[in-house]
């Protein structure tokens, strides 16, 4: 008897996550990513010279199994703890806070992606219509709005908050902040990380997240996000000077508003299997790359138990 063929479309960490779990079951699977490149939202492109850290920040670890698999980067070195302290800059000043620890990867989160990913990632490959898909089941491991425009009457669908990522290097390392810094109560900038420290090579490069409001009034345009992004580093941190180089990078859905509530995964087997994951199911807590992987490995279990 023929093994089951499953369509994964995604081949961020969750589809990747998915993915493993069907091939350790004998699951016939095929990747499909409408990028340049896997990993999704933690895209890790390289500019002037290295990789940059340009979606996800940092991971966390919770659960057992996610700490196996940490644990497994960092033995290997794809992992390093990086900090369990930010700076805080609001309106009342600059402070501190400490919380758990941040994991971050010397070459870039995407490569934990790849390395969870198994062989024959089908590349600038975009599903238009599940009916062109012939395999037994499909899953959708992408942002709700995305995985929308699939399957409309999957499920509740959650919506999800865009954000402009800038990069900016400079000839010197002239921050007020050790590793990264919350920006509370701006209506430009959230998120400040020196990916230098947590890249660990020293580069002086920092990448500044843009608030939701600030995001949607560029997102035609994302590069018109520089301008007011350095002009909040400016007011928040003092830092004047002008970097040598800046890039723009647009996440239309950047990160879900909210949650699926107690559901790990969607699984509707009325019909072919058709499965959903991301971050969005978190029933363990907010939303955050350990989700994503967590949705994404319990899903292909319980998709390959329906299928055999």
């Amino acid at each position: 008897m023929a093994s089951p063929r499953v369509a994964v479309i995604g081949a961020g960490l969750s589809g990747a996550a998915c993915a493993q779990a069907l091939r350790e079951r004998d699951i016939e699977v095929e990747i499909f990513e409408r990028g340049r490149a896997p990993g999704g939202r933690m895209a890790s492109p390289t500019l002037h010279g290295r990789r940059v850290d340009m979606g996800a920040a940092y991971f966390t670890v919770n659960d057992p199994s996610f700490t196996a698999i940490a644990d497994g980067w960092i033995s290997r070195g794809l992992a390093r703890p990086w900090t369990d302290t930010f700076d805080v800059f609001s309106p009342a000043g600059h402070d501190v806070t400490t919380g758990p620890m941040r994991f971050a990867a010397p070459g870039g989160l995407r490569s934990l992606v790849r390395d969870q990913l198994p062989d024959g990632v089908r590349v600038e490959s975009a599903v238009e219509s599940l009916g062109d898909l012939a395999h037994d089941a499909v899953v959708l491991a992408m942002p709700d709005p995305q995985a929308a425009r699939l399957a409309p009457e999957a499920c509740a669908w959650v919506t999800y908050e865009p954000v402009i990522a800038v990069a900016a290097g400079w000839p010197d390392r002239i921050w007020p902040f050790a590793d990264a810094a919350f920006v509370n109560d701006d209506p430009d900038l959230s998120f400040i990380a020196d990916d230098g420290a947590r890249r660990g090579d020293g580069a002086a490069v920092l990448v500044m997240h843009t608030t939701a409001d600030r995001a949607h009034t560029h997102l035609e345009h994302p590069d018109d996000a520089v301008a007011p992004v350095l002009s909040a580093l400016r007011r928040v941190t003092g830092i004047g000077a002008a970097p040598s180089w800046t890039h723009a990078h647009r996440w239309t859905f950047a990160k879900p508003a909210g949650t699926h509530g107690d559901a790990e995964f969607g699984l509707d087997t009325s019909g072919r299997p058709l499965g959903i994951c991301g971050d969005a199911w978190c029933p363990s807590g907010a939303p955050r790359v350990e989700s994503a992987w967590l949705s994404g490995r319990r899903l292909g279990a319980a998709l390959a138990a329906a299928l055999t």
